[in-house]
């Protein structure tokens, strides 16, 4: 006898919320064996990278200002719009949702912006 799809979805539900409560037991066990060896090390939160200090130091190291991004955002308007309000201005590769489109028989005219 086959399913109906409400006893599927109730089936699916159901198998989420086991599958969450096993996640839950599991990230308690993690949990547990981190604070353990925090405990057990004397970790800090800087020892860690948890801090503000140490990510900035990471980010930045000493005597290094950070690059200015050398690529500027293009001012040109663009060319090409599907319904979704994806865009391309013409200009490199097209785009996966404009491939996939004329794959599928669409002409590029019908993407053209007026």
């Amino acid at each position: 006898m086959s399913k109906t799809y409400a006893q599927v979805m109730k089936q699916i539900d159901s198998l989420q919320a086991e599958a969450e409560k096993l996640r839950k037991k599991e990230v308690e066990g993690v949990v547990g064996r981190i604070r353990e060896a925090i405990a057990h090390y004397g970790l800090t939160a800087a020892d860690l990278g948890l801090t503000t200090a140490t990510v900035a130091k990471r980010a930045a190291p000493a005597g290094k200002a950070p690059k200015a991004a050398t690529r500027k955002a293009s001012t040109q308007a663009p060319r090409f719009r599907n319904e979704a309000g994806l865009v391309w201005g013409g200009r490199g590769p097209r785009p996966k949702w404009l491939r996939d489109a004329l794959i599928a028989g669409r002409k590029l005219e019908e993407f053209a912006v007026s």
